[in-house]
């Protein structure tokens, strides 16, 4: 059991990798808690939402309609009424449900962003939201309805009203209607107050739990793919000269010099490459000799992408914003997702990159006249077809990533009768960087049988420590190819290698720990 103490400044991305490999079949594999000082501001924030609803003021937010209907005064004894109102009916939301682990880290962030204390929710609701996420209490979220402007709105509003007991949600891995799930964790439908619907729907929650969980697992490809690129490098009989820290010190990328660092630690006592080392050969194609450069700007882009999500997990993206400290309440525009829009719209470009150098790396291996080896990599080609067509789908794959990293962030609609009139379009740039990022593993996967099956033809020389290990974790599960055979169940195998973390973990183990 791991535990996770909120207080609005200080989660950091590592904190919610445990999510990535939760089984939800277990209840309360992550405990979250909340700082005392956190639930103290959260107290004070409070105060300043009640003195104004005792005070018969007239507050965006608080007291009024929302959006277009801002001007109308909402009397007091219709409050509880309003804040039910507007979730239900922001509750349009279409398509797949999330996956249940971005809906944990959405509920994470959602509850990191209240305890901050500018909110003004009650101390009664973070606790509930605690509980029920302790619980294991996870609500059903559909995928599509946000245009990242006034926050994730028909997502969020969704997660709140499976708090309420409205429409699905999940306990034990088991999906339930909300209210049932309510009643198997021991829970009442949450009564929302004055101001803690809005506090629950406004923000960018759902942008920022898809990025983060994005951004996690392509840590973990940016190493897998240096792994099997490693493979492949010594398949090919490239050279390790490219990855000469001199020439990353000359380039001055650090993502340059971790690349060649990691390939150090891959390719250590390789025989293959002593076996070549006077060959006269007089360069690599770039698909190998440029690995440096494309792995690394990768690298670079990954740690920006890593930069800005982690002052956004923290971050307070509510409406209105009440500053306790001074009584002020501040209508503003921190529910805007153009940072994160921006920064997931990098990540789906950098990612598709890695897919284009692997598939490349891939034709290298499965084409005689440019690897020297068998043709399509099988022992007898022409009867057999080999790796033929594993290299036309990962030229599939690589091209519909081209056409889903046309970047969302440059998008725009005018919503809400023309009052949210610019919108960031930050979930559909985080679901695009997800999608490319499953396509990327897929490829880099095919990419490791081929390297794996290409080794084969020249077995007697040891390959480096870490491409050795990594050679070994795939032949565990998939067999050498002797003659053709059912093919899809090895490409699932390799990429559940990568995508589960295996891989690396393994190759970890063997050449120590790598860079991403």
């Amino acid at each position: 059991m791991k535990k996770l103490t909120l207080d609005g400044r200080s989660l950091l991305l590592s904190d919610l990798e445990p999510l990535l490999h939760e089984s939800l079949s277990k209840r309360g594999e992550l405990q979250l808690s909340v700082s005392s000082s956190a639930m103290k501001a959260v107290r004070a924030a409070r105060k300043i939402v009640v003195d104004h609803v005792e005070g018969g003021d007239v507050v965006y937010g608080l007291t009024t309609g929302f959006g277009k209907l801002k001007n109308v005064a909402i009397a007091e004894e219709d409050l509880e009424e309003l804040q039910r109102n507007l979730v239900l009916s922001h509750c349009t939301g279409v398509g797949d449900p999330l996956p249940l682990r971005e809906v944990r880290a959405a509920q994470i962030l959602r509850l990191n962003g209240l305890v901050r204390g500018h909110s003004g929710v009650s101390a009664e609701l973070v606790r509930k939201l605690v509980r029920l996420f302790n619980a294991g209490f996870v609500p059903e979220v559909p995928q599509q309805g946000s245009v990242g402007a006034c926050g994730d709105l028909a997502p969020l509003a969704q997660m709140a009203a499976s708090y309420m007991g409205y429409g699905h949600a999940y306990v034990n891995g088991k999906r339930k209607t909300a209210k049932a799930a309510l009643a198997a964790v021991g829970e009442d439908p949450l009564v929302l107050q004055a101001k803690e619907g809005l506090a629950l729907i406004n923000g960018t929650e759902i942008m920022k739990a898809i990025g983060s969980m994005t951004y996690l697992r392509a840590a973990g490809l940016s190493k897998a793919t240096d792994i099997v690129a490693s493979l492949s490098l010594e398949a090919l009989f490239g050279s390790l000269t490219p990855f000469d820290p001199r020439l990353a010190e000359l380039k001055g990328h650090d993502g340059h010099l971790r690349t060649s660092q990691n390939f150090e630690r891959l390719l250590k006592a390789s025989e293959v490459m002593e076996s070549h080392s006077e060959c006269d050969r007089v360069q690599d194609p770039y698909s190998l000799r440029c690995i440096p450069q494309v792995h690394g700007a990768f690298k670079c882009a990954l740690e920006h992408v890593g930069d800005v999500l982690s002052g956004e997990i923290n971050s307070v993206t509510d409406n209105p914003i009440i500053f306790p400290e001074t009584g002020e309440v501040m209508s503003a525009g921190q529910f805007h997702g153009q940072p994160v829009s921006m920064v997931m719209d990098y990540l789906a470009t950098s990612l598709a990159t890695l897919a284009n150098i692997s598939e490349r790396r891939i034709e290298q291996l499965v084409n005689p006249d440019l690897s020297g080896l068998p043709a399509f990599l099988t022992p007898n080609p022409g009867l057999n077809s080999g790796f033929m067509i594993a290299q036309v789908t990962a030229a599939s794959i690589a091209s519909e990533n081209k056409y889903l990293a046309h970047p969302a962030s440059v998008d725009t609609i005018p919503t809400s009768a023309n009052q949210e009139d610019h919108v960031s379009m930050g979930v559909t740039a985080a679901r695009k960087a997800r999608q490319i990022l499953g396509n990327v593993e897929y490829v880099v996967a095919i990419e490791l049988l081929c390297a794996a099956q290409a080794r084969e033809f020249h077995s007697e020389l040891a390959a480096g420590k870490g491409a050795r290990a990594a050679y070994y974790c795939l032949r565990e599960r998939v067999k050498r190819v002797h003659e053709d055979r059912y093919m899809r169940p090895d490409i699932e195998k390799a990429h559940e290698l990568i995508s589960s973390g295996e891989l690396v973990a393994t190759v970890e183990k063997q050449a120590g720990k790598l860079q991403s």
